[in-house]
């Protein structure tokens, strides 16, 4: 599967299994000195490999790419290795950041995968200007980072593993939900 065909199916996943709802979240990969991110406002059940925009290292960013498009150059900048991001919306993830600065997991898994996540502040209307530095930062350091009140940012050297840090945080967050409202933790 071409690398850009693999972004789409990914983003869709994020769509199907209740991490972003039709039109929210981001995704990219990073292909040489290229970087396929997804249009603003894109639909994650329409979506298609044609619709991708190209950016680059060079300050390039195509017209209609997400307005993280930034942040995702960015990171990849400060993170070499990396080949992929994915921006999440994880309700469970969410709620469960909205007044920390860091989310411990619970859980077996969470703990073993990321011991800590970092919570970032950023005031809403200073995001765009704040983002790319703040999260580029955290993610030179950690696979995932949560933006508080907003959601999840996962770098990685591959779709599948952006997609698994994903999909472990918001299980993790969810597992610390149930554990708290049954007085376990």
């Amino acid at each position: 599967m071409n690398i850009k065909d693999d972004l789409v199916r990914h983003y869709h996943w994020l769509r199907v299994y209740g991490l972003n709802d039709s039109h929210s979240g981001n995704a990219s990969v990073r292909d040489g000195d290229e970087v396929w991110v997804t249009p603003t406002g894109c639909c994650a059940d329409t979506l298609t490999s044609g619709d991708l925009v190209a950016c680059d290292f060079a300050g390039h960013i195509g017209r209609g790419a997400s307005l993280d498009a930034a942040l995702h150059v960015a990171a990849y900048a400060a993170n070499p290795r990396a080949r992929a991001i994915l921006h999440s919306h994880g309700p469970y993830t969410v709620a469960m950041t909205m007044d920390n600065e860091e989310f411990v997991p619970a859980d077996f898994e969470g703990q073993y995968h990321f011991g800590r996540v970092p919570v970032i502040t950023i005031p809403f209307e200073r995001y765009q200007e704040l983002a790319p530095a703040k999260v580029a930062a955290a993610l030179a350091g950690v696979p995932i980072a949560v933006v508080r009140g907003h959601g999840v940012f996962a770098c990685a050297e591959t779709l599948n593993l952006a997609y698994k840090w994903t999909c472990s945080l918001e299980l993790s967050a969810k597992t610390a939900f149930i554990a708290q409202q049954a007085g376990k933790i």
